[in-house]
């Protein structure tokens, strides 16, 4: 099974949609989660967080999971352990997501199946902040 997207789907997604969800978007500057939702804010995507343990991140509301969400969101970002996707992506295309990008280090063939069989465009082990750079 493939693990990669091509560059051009990955452009594709990331110049038609503009709202990412970020699960396990962490309120430390420090963490990388932190630090790529910071750089979509300033590269003008609406940023989601998603972090059971927060109320607010980077002076966002912040939700408990995907499930509680109810605008429109576009890509599913992912900053959680590899075996704990599956239910992320179930939950991705219960909301209606475009995309499920997992995050390098990131890598579960069964969620990619489950988001791939509902059509959504899938990435895994790949930081978003990197290929946006490279795309922009």
């Amino acid at each position: 099974m493939q693990i990669d997207t091509t560059l051009k789907e990955r452009q594709d997604l990331l110049k038609k949609y503009k709202v990412v969800a970020v699960v396990g978007l962490s309120p430390k500057e420090a963490r990388p989660s932190n630090m790529v939702a910071r750089y979509l804010l300033e590269a003008g995507f609406t940023v989601i967080p998603v972090n059971p343990g927060q109320t607010e991140i980077l002076g966002l509301k912040c939700y408990a999971s995907l499930d509680d969400i109810t605008e429109s969101v576009d890509i599913v970002n992912v900053f959680r352990r590899s075996e704990d996707v599956v239910p992320i992506a179930e939950q991705a295309v219960a909301l209606g997501a475009k995309g499920l990008w997992m995050q390098q280090g990131v890598i579960n063939y069964e969620a990619k199946e489950i988001a791939d069989a509902a059509g959504l465009a899938v990435v895994m082990d790949r930081c978003i902040k990197i290929d946006h750079q490279n795309i922009a």
